[in-house]
């Protein structure tokens, strides 16, 4: 299937296509571009999938604070996942065309409910397509389930839980965006530039190489080693609103570590004017 517990390669879903307890989740989503997604979804999609968005399904309601893109309401959220088939039997398989990003909100908040069959599509819709395997634009008639969430808590850190732990040396905060977002040289998309006090880049994008596919095991080991060896260490993940940052929690799990995710992340952390923001510190560590 592939080195990774939480990857599928598109010669594995190919063969596995028709398989009963798979059900295929599109997550394809650009940001600034709210339809696009269900509209590529539309004109072609693998086969037998079926299409979640990113702000309609796989978060809640913008509020004053709570980040761009919060948790769904969990009954709501489940709700769909039933719609769609997905119960305990099943195994999701998630896949976009945003390097894995989208799809692996997906398979965070799973795993945050407590479904642990979950894989994400290494390289994607593209690879998929590059690779010649059959396209679609049926929209198929899914077969109801039940699903049960058990919210597994020990997964996520809330905003005041965070600022707890700013320059606690017995915890590592790691922001997850490109490094001109994470020193406040350039934010185009949140009021305020900067990062989280003390926290260490660790831009999620480097997880895949040049063809937009996971980089091999042991190269993720290599670049993520000073972390594997701080596992002793609270781990603290988050982006730019909980969505990225998925890509660098899955990594650290293959790796073995058990790492938080600040869903709310820095839209949630910026919205609070008194919270403490740096600025052009490349914490070295």
């Amino acid at each position: 299937m592939s080195s990774y517990s939480n990857l599928v390669s598109v010669e594995w879903l190919n063969e596995n296509l028709q398989r009963t307890n798979i059900v295929i989740i599109d997550c394809r989503f650009e940001l600034g571009k709210p339809t696009w997604g269900r509209e590529q979804f539309l004109l072609e999609h693998i086969p037998n999938s079926h299409y979640f968005d990113l702000e309609q399904d796989l978060s809640g309601a913008k509020q004053e604070h709570g980040g761009r893109h919060p948790l769904p309401d969990i009954s709501l959220f489940v709700q769909k996942l039933e719609r769609v088939g997905i119960g305990p039997e099943k195994l999701v398989i998630a896949y976009d065309d945003q390097g894995g990003a989208m799809a692996s909100r997906l398979w965070w908040l799973l795993k945050y409910l407590g479904h642990e069959e979950v894989k994400v599509l290494d390289g994607g819709f593209s690879a998929w397509k590059k690779a010649g395997y059959p396209l679609s634009q049926e929209i198929i008639e899914p077969q109801p389930n039940s699903f049960t969430a058990q919210l597994q808590e020990d997964r996520v850190l809330s905003m005041a839980e965070v600022k707890n732990r700013v320059m606690d040396t017995e915890c590592v905060i790691v922001d997850s965006r490109a490094k001109e977002r994470y020193l406040g040289e350039q934010e185009d998309i949140d009021p305020v530039a900067g990062h989280i006090p003390g926290a260490i880049q660790e831009f999620w994008k480097d997880r895949l190489d040049s063809e937009g596919f996971w980089k091999t095991k042991g190269e993720q080991e290599q670049l993520l080693q000073k972390y594997v060896k701080a596992s002793n260490k609270e781990l603290v993940v988050y982006c730019g609103s909980g969505v990225t940052a998925c890509v660098n929690v899955m990594a650290f799990e293959e790796l073995g570590l058990k790492p938080k995710l600040y869903v709310g992340s820095w839209s949630d952390w910026c919205s609070y004017t008194e919270n403490p923001v740096e600025k052009k510190t490349d914490k070295a560590w």
